[in-house]
């Protein structure tokens, strides 16, 4: 079983399970409200996150949306509280609320390329064959940011993009110097070949740079990041995204040149990250 981690007296977390694909979800305590960044993949992770919070008399007021994706919406309803989205997740999460999600229908989409077979199977796994999915509105509809004010603490929301999802928010804790970056670093996996892109890329990192953090939460990390892990993923994307413009996309001349540039052997992720930038080499 999944176990709550407590990283100060106002920032809680559930790591994730990538079996069934279950982000992290986090609480931030305020002394007035709680904020909940992100509903989970189902109810029995919704229902999970709260009993092990309630154990610390800890309960949301609020939930925030990383991004529209079923991983971090299906949960909802059993979340039963305001959440707060930008315009481009609640139109995403309209169109979700159309579909049916049992297997015939599942298996139709991703013929269709609507669907992909990661998501498709992990919702298979996850929910088992019991898929009564309901998931409500957003009620906090924002357009670039948002600020929150809990009490004791401060929670500012930014539409930030990229790759993985264009509606990809990030949630800044600046009294507990925490970033919650959701998905947003990873590729983009509605595609014939899962990548990246060198300008949304850079833009991101830029973004991200703007804000002081020890703490960075990328939803599928087992635990966040402190500075220096975070900085060496950083420039591991940078340098990919470097190399890929000046070697145009050739893969052999960019895996020789960032060898050289770290002065070691590539690592699998080093690999998998270069061929992700090639797959979305224009």
């Amino acid at each position: 079983m999944q176990t709550l981690n407590k990283l100060s007296d106002r920032l809680f977390y559930l790591s994730p399970f990538q079996k069934t694909d279950r982000p992290i979800l986090a609480a931030i305590k305020g002394d007035n409200d709680t904020l909940i960044i992100d509903a989970g993949n189902s109810t029995a992770h919704a229902k999970l996150f709260k009993e092990q919070l309630a154990a610390h008399q800890v309960f949301g007021t609020f939930l925030a949306l990383t991004h529209w994706h079923w991983d971090h919406v299906f949960g909802l309803e059993e979340m039963d509280m305001p959440a707060i989205a930008n315009n481009m997740t609640y139109e995403k999460v309209k169109e979700l609320q159309q579909y049916s999600w049992e297997d015939k229908e599942l298996d139709e989409r991703v013929e269709a390329g609507i669907e992909i077979p990661f998501c498709r199977d992990a919702i298979k796994l996850e929910l088992g064959t019991n898929r009564e999915i309901k998931i409500p509105d957003p009620t906090l509809i924002f357009e670039k940011q948002i600020q929150l004010h809990l009490g004791g603490v401060s929670v500012f929301i930014e539409h930030i993009g990229g790759d993985h999802s264009p509606d990809s928010n990030l949630i800044y804790i600046p009294e507990e110097k925490a970033l919650f970056l959701g998905d947003s670093l990873y590729a983009n996996m509605y595609a014939t070949k899962w990548h990246y892109t060198i300008e949304k890329m850079t833009k991101l990192l830029e973004k991200i740079e703007q804000y002081v953090a020890d703490y960075f939460f990328l939803s599928h990390h087992p635990a966040p990041l402190n500075r220096e892990e975070f900085s060496s993923f950083a420039t591991l994307l940078k340098t990919s995204a470097e190399l890929t413009d000046k070697h145009v996309g050739k893969l052999e001349a960019i895996k020789e040149d960032m060898s050289r540039t770290f002065g070691r052997g590539l690592t699998e992720d080093d690999l998998e990250i270069v061929e992700y930038f090639v797959n979305g080499y224009k």
